[in-house]
């Protein structure tokens, strides 16, 4: 009689271990399928990059390349809702391509949802529009707060431009220690201007000393 009182729980056990192995291998399968989708798209977009600088930007050659990457994007978010890389790449497209259905509106909600879901180019990108687009008086602390956010993940682009507004003391109290800070991590990533200005700002304060 005892025996039955203990296999249950067990049974119970291995079910539940079961649905939660089924749920972590649908989502690796949704994840690599939309990782693929972005992959497509990104191929088709650096192919624009590489001639859009030797034609008009809206240039009736690239508009099957632009399509090919707007629907691998949309697939992408289509197969995996919460992909982070698939809503800026998508973003990117609305608001600088000139691709067929861009919208603006659609490209800074993406931006902005992309960013609020941790994606440290998207958090990079919204906080330099914040900085540069923007006249209302609370887009500077909004762009710092997106910036800080992509400098915790080490995001080099975001790195090298904090580190010049603690140098210049834009929209924060001036502080050269936390620019040299930034400065080294960025070039640690392989930012050449934040190497040439780490190196720079190294001797204005070692000779000032």
């Amino acid at each position: 009689m005892l025996r039955p009182l203990f296999t249950k729980p067990t049974l119970k056990l291995t079910t539940f271990s079961l649905i939660q192995f089924n749920q972590q291998r649908e989502l690796h399968s949704r994840n690599k399928k939309a990782m693929e989708f972005i992959a497509k798209g990104w191929s088709a977009l650096k192919e624009v990059d590489r001639v859009i600088d030797y034609c008009e930007l809206n240039d009736r050659r690239l508009i099957p390349l632009l399509r090919a990457a707007k629907e691998n994007f949309e697939l992408a978010l289509e197969t995996d809702n919460s992909n982070t890389h698939a809503r800026f790449w998508l973003s990117k497209l609305h608001l600088k391509y000139h691709v067929p259905g861009a919208c603006k509106a659609v490209g800074a909600a993406l931006l902005v949802e992309a960013a609020d879901m941790g994606d440290a180019d998207a958090q990079y990108e919204l906080g330099c529009r914040l900085r540069v687009e923007n006249d209302y008086v609370q887009s500077d602390q909004q762009a710092f707060y997106y910036l800080e956010k992509a400098v915790d993940q080490m995001h080099p682009g975001a790195l090298y431009l904090l580190g010049a507004v603690y140098l210049t003391g834009d929209c924060v109290k001036k502080d050269v220690a936390s620019a040299l800070w930034c400065f080294h991590r960025a070039s640690e990533k392989g930012h050449t201007g934040a190497a040439i200005a780490y190196g720079s700002l190294l001797l204005r304060v070692v000779f000032s000393d």
